[in-house]
């Protein structure tokens, strides 16, 4: 069995397990055998819901009293796109000159096995937990996000059961391990507009109603609309028009429908309620200015979220610092992540490998930075329960 105790080998058994979502492909049945040996508790769970693919979970647990310390992350990993465009396969877990490749070797595979490993070093030194160290890993972090993370703490709110902080794997760092801490993230919201027309000749535009430039015109009042000007914690929020289509090839016909999708990335001056009511104002009047027939619908999970400063952020910070010599920054910059869904049930931070190669063709991590960040995971655990 891969050792527990060696980062490096267990994120190259986790790259190898072919577990592009939401296919689970052999990782999470890996994670089982590990935790199970080593004394977790270990419960597998598949979701569903209509329309979206089941998606499998595995949820952890070391002890049963709290404080419960959470690490939470995902298996699932990107499509790796063309094959021919890799310096070696992608989940070959390739090393060459002291760097691991593969997809998922930053997001967020490496980030799974350095927390397997620092609780393990943690605990072969004779520690005793007071409290309980679990595991909440999904399989749909990089998919629909329905049947997974959200889920699972549903399951345990059922059960009774309570994260009391919590620490994500994503990869937060920016240039080196443990530079950045992410403390927030902004909501993301998705908006779909259809404009109805009339198909007809282009040659008798007046027989037919071209929704083009009336859905053209639409998106102009969308991209120009000026959300914020940013918060304390956060930048400005942005609108980001990302497909326009018609059902239509032909350059002589004016087609009967024409359709957008946004997104919006946006911070704590807004909820989703009071957004969604802007956006729908602001088309409104747009449509209005062209007589347009349209529809407009939102779709996205996971509202904005700050953690204020507390002990789990305090002790992490404490953790990095005396590994790596250097204070980490806090930031809410980047994408969406699943701890959305966990800060509406305990503190929740972010601290990973770095992000520069994500989703990229070559995805890799120095090894080195594996045993910076498990030394950093220990030594974070080590502060946490020595609090208690």
């Amino acid at each position: 069995m891969t050792s527990t105790a060696d980062p490096l080998a267990l994120a190259q058994a986790l790259i190898r397990c072919e577990s592009v979502t939401p296919t689970e492909g052999g990782a999470l049945t890996l994670l089982e055998g590990i935790l199970t040996a080593a004394g977790f508790e270990c419960h597998r769970m598949t979701f569903s819901e209509p329309g979206y693919a089941d998606v499998e979970n595995l949820y952890a647990r070391l002890g049963n009293t709290g404080p419960n310390l959470c690490f939470a992350g995902h298996t699932d990993v990107v499509p790796p796109g063309n094959l021919d465009a890799w310096t070696s396969p992608p989940f070959a877990a390739e090393i060459r000159n002291g760097v691991l490749y593969g997809r998922g070797a930053v997001d967020m595979k490496g980030e799974i096995a350095c927390f397997i490993a620092a609780v393990h070093r943690y605990i072969a030194r004779g520690a005793t937990v007071p409290g309980s160290i679990s595991l909440l890993i999904t399989g749909d972090e990089e998919g629909d996000s329905v049947n997974g993370t959200v889920k699972v703490l549903d399951w345990l709110k059922a059960r009774g059961e309570v994260l009391h902080d919590c620490v994500v794997g994503e990869p937060s760092s920016k240039n080196a391990v443990g530079d950045e801490i992410k403390v927030g993230r902004r909501g993301s919201l998705n908006g779909e507009i259809i404009v109805e027309g009339k198909q007809g000749h282009a040659a008798y535009p007046h027989k037919a109603d071209n929704p083009v430039p009336k859905l053209a015109r639409i998106i102009d009042r969308l991209s120009a609309l000026k959300l914020d000007d940013g918060t304390a914690h956060f930048e400005p929020s942005h609108l980001t028009v990302t497909v326009i289509s018609v059902p239509n090839t032909a350059t002589n016909v004016i087609p009967g429908q024409a359709r957008a999708r946004f997104n919006i990335r946006y911070n704590d001056a807004h909820t989703r309620p009071r957004l969604e009511e802007q956006l729908r104002n602001v088309c409104a009047a747009a449509a209005a200015e062209v007589d347009a027939r349209y529809s407009l619908t939102f779709s996205g999970t996971g509202d904005v979220f700050f953690t204020q400063p507390g002990p789990l952020l305090e002790t992490m910070q404490v953790a990095v610092r005396e590994i790596t010599g250097k204070a980490p920054a806090l930031s809410t910059a980047g994408g969406t992540s699943d701890a959305r869904f966990i800060k509406d049930h305990c503190p929740v931070i972010e601290l990973g490998l770095t992000n520069e190669t994500i989703h990229q063709v070559d995805e890799h991590v120095a090894v080195d930075d594996l045993e910076i960040l498990t030394s950093i995971y220990e030594r974070f655990l080590e502060l946490y329960f020595a609090r208690t």
